[in-house]
């Protein structure tokens, strides 16, 4: 068992989606076990929703949960496809 590894420093890590029609968003990813409730986003008066996440190290896969419909992030180049045929966004945290 090593003890000698340091326990990393999480990072606040930002997200935003535009969608001003939207009565809901949330995030959703590896990092919450794809729990679509347990992140939501707040909406800004021009309509962009955000949330702050602190994350480690790595790379992580999500989605937003748009009014009950799982939408990729238009703002964010990389993409993996997942099981289901669409596309997951991947965030690089250093």
């Amino acid at each position: 068992m090593k003890t000698t590894a340091k326990k990393e420093k999480a990072r606040k890590v930002n997200f935003s989606f535009s969608a001003p029609l939207a009565e809901s968003v949330s995030i959703a990813g590896d990092f919450n076990d794809w729990n679509a409730t347990s992140h939501p986003m707040k909406k800004d008066k021009k309509g962009v929703w955000k949330a702050s996440l602190n994350l480690v190290s790595g790379t992580y896969q999500y989605r937003f949960f748009v009014d009950g419909e799982w939408q990729t992030d238009p703002g964010c180049p990389d993409c993996v496809e997942n099981p289901f045929g669409t596309l997951n966004s991947l965030k690089k945290v250093e």
